[in-house]
């Protein structure tokens, strides 16, 4: 098996699998618990559930100007979704008396956001009779920030972070119907929300998120995730298109958040980052649960021939749906008019015409938007095993969620026995993981190797493809040890040409795994394969890695929780570390390992395992040596120069 089948195959299982719902016969209040449970993981992917579980901070609403125009007015405003964090809109209010229902338009990836061709979709809204609030996005509009951040920049510490870009534009567009559900021309029980592409993406996670919308209309931004793997239509698409995926979800498990609500989906039949087939398969999907749910009137689904884009017969669709979901007007398609040609001058809606303000915290929300875990203080040994505890079980329900449960045997097989010259022996081993993957590993003895002695484990590094170099790195461990070498998923014969990673590293992610948590799990494995081996003793094992996978070595050792001691070189200051734009280098993200941990604490939490730092170590794990050194014996922990210069035997 290679990289690629393994991802097409997980997230063709994850697409396959229904969710579990509320039986029919339990009621409407079975099926909002069930829903209120699920939420409260979604917003979690998301990264909001800090802030909808907290009370919301005041909107400080501020209308730089106005125009009055026939049949509506627009203010251009601006609110703070949280402090300092500004949204930037047009509010558009129809002349006629209210309350009016109310619409939330989310942009998509325009450049001139509010001010572009949407401006004529929020206009005809309005002069249909709805509110309508159209807000940039952090990206564009008024004030530029940043949405591409592993599409582009390279930023993988996002997904540590637990942060997406969709997390932001959910929660401002959560707080915009705050502010349309405070106007004394709307009426807070006729919401809706809609938007094309981005906007597409951010009409289904508000919706999902907040049960206050009434009605929705998703337009070109609806696929699978099996297709975006298998396509590779994943590759166009911005962060903010995917919530953070720690619990394994399918895109129809999120949207099943919605059910029965009504939604419209729109999508066009020759677009080149959502192919027709997963719409239909998506909408096939959904439609079971809207059935189940007893409302399958109020799913539709209405495709048009042409590109990404917006089209007349999709524009006037979507009008149709909001006239009879939130005004309960029946009209005839043929009866409802398409938008018109006027466009208003771009400089005449921008919300600040006389500069940007100062300290505007949407160009850094990515920095603060999740909170990280802090270091916790931990003064005895009770206290940390309770801390150890608390991580592990974290870490396997989100970072980890992906691990086969339960872990198959790894079916060790000898592959190759060998005498050198100078009396040592070895081996060579496979063994299985995740699925049909079969690893190898190595195991030698030297002629020296005393019974029941220790063995040192190599976890191979991905620019590594041969046992014998990889192992003269640990020359200067003790003459009396044994020594072995274990070749996880994109190492050894399974390496991957650099240029794929980038695309590996932004589809595992959607199936809810990353290559370090695949990499964790194949040295757990291997692990258990190297126990099965007579000359091994099963309670004496080291590993052994430098730079990327020395954090593999270091989750692994803390889940495994036998490792005698670790012996890195090289090792990442922290997980909040940016990478290389094209994808390649180093990659040691796991999906909101950041919101449970950060790598020194989890060398610190190995205690009373042995910490051997070769070649110096950043000054972030000061943190685990302190420490170490509260909780002394037997624990230790030493930073050298060289493995040579380490005597175990002295501790």
């Amino acid at each position: 098996m290679d990289i690629r089948q393994y991802l097409v195959r997980a997230a063709e299982q994850i697409t396959e699998r229904a969710p579990t719902l509320p039986e029919p016969s339990a009621g409407p209040e079975a099926w909002k618990a069930w829903q209120k449970e699920r939420r409260a993981l979604f917003w979690e992917m998301l990264g909001i559930d800090t802030y909808m579980n907290a009370e919301r901070p005041p909107l400080n609403v501020r209308v730089t100007r106005s125009h009055e125009r026939d049949g509506y007015r627009i203010d251009c405003l601006s609110y703070e979704s949280l402090p300092g964090l500004r949204v930037e809109g047009n509010l558009y209010v129809p002349s006629s008396p209210g309350p009016h229902p109310a619409i939330l338009y989310v942009c998509g990836h325009s450049p001139d956001q509010k001010a572009s061709h949407y401006q004529q979709h929020a206009r005809r809204y309005a002069k249909l009779g709805f509110v309508t609030l159209i807000v940039d996005t952090v990206q564009y509009g008024d004030v530029r920030g940043y949405h591409h951040g592993t599409h582009r920049y390279g930023w993988f510490h996002w997904m540590s972070r637990g942060y997406t870009p969709a997390g932001v534009e959910t929660w401002n567009g959560i707080r915009g119907l705050d502010l349309l559900a405070s106007l004394p021309d709307v009426d807070p029980n006729r919401l809706g929300v809609t938007g094309t592409s981005g906007g597409g993406a951010m009409t289904w996670w508000i919706a999902a998120a907040d049960e206050r919308v009434r009605a929705a209309s998703p337009s070109c931004g609806t696929a699978t995730i099996a297709s975006h793997v298998r396509e590779r239509t994943v590759d166009g698409h911005c962060d903010c298109m995917f919530p953070v995926n720690l619990y394994g979800w399918s895109l129809v498990d999120m949207a099943a958040l919605i059910a029965p609500r009504p939604v419209l989906i729109v999508s066009a039949d020759r677009d080149t980052i959502f192919t027709i087939d997963a719409i239909h398969d998506f909408h096939r999907r959904l439609a079971r649960v809207y059935e189940h749910a007893g409302a399958p009137q109020n799913l539709e689904l209405f495709t048009f021939r042409g590109p990404h884009s917006y089209q007349e017969s999709s524009r006037r669709r979507t009008f149709q749906w909001f006239l009879r979901h939130l005004m309960g007007k029946d009209v005839p398609l043929s009866e409802v008019a398409d938008i018109d040609e006027h466009m208003e001058e771009p400089a005449a809606l921008s919300v600040y015409p006389d500069g940007l303000p100062r300290n505007n915290r949407s160009t850094t929300v990515h920095d603060w938007f999740v909170p990280r875990a802090t270091p916790p203080r931990i003064e005895t040994r009770d206290d940390l095993e309770k801390e150890r505890r608390r991580v592990i079980a974290r870490l396997r329900a989100t970072s980890f969620n992906a691990f086969p449960d339960p872990a198959p045997e790894p079916d060790t097989r000898i592959t190759q026995e060998w005498l050198d010259r100078g009396g040592g022996q070895g081996l060579t081993f496979s063994f299985l993981t995740d699925g049909e993957w079969r690893l190898s590993g190595m195991l030698y003895a030297p002629k020296s190797a005393v019974a029941g002695a220790p063995t040192v484990v190599w976890l191979l590094s991905p620019d590594e493809t041969r046992w014998l170099p990889s192992y003269t790195k640990l020359r200067g461990a003790p003459a009396t040890w044994l020594g072995a070498a274990l070749a996880t998923r994109g190492t050894g014969d399974t390496a991957w040409a650099p240029g794929l990673q980038w695309h590996l590293r932004r589809a595992a992610a959607l199936t809810g795994r990353t290559i370090a948590s695949m990499r964790v799990f194949d040295t757990l494995q291997g692990l258990a394969a190297l126990r099965t081996l007579p000359a091994v003793n099963p309670d004496e094992l080291y590993l052994a890695a430098r730079g990327e996978m020395a954090v593999v070595a270091m989750y692994a050792a803390l889940l495994d929780g036998r490792i005698r001691g670790l012996i890195l070189f090289d090792p990442p200051p922290s997980h909040n570390v940016p990478g290389n734009p094209d994808g390649t280098g180093p990659c040691f993200e796991l999906l909101g390992c950041l919101r449970v941990t950060d790598l020194p604490q989890v060398a610190g939490l190995l205690w009373p395992a042995k910490l051997v730092f070769v070649g110096g170590r950043p000054d972030t794990y000061l943190w685990a040596e302190e420490l170490y050194e509260r909780l002394g014996p037997p624990g230790g922990w030493w930073g050298i120069a060289d493995l040579q210069y380490w005597r175990p035997e002295a501790d």
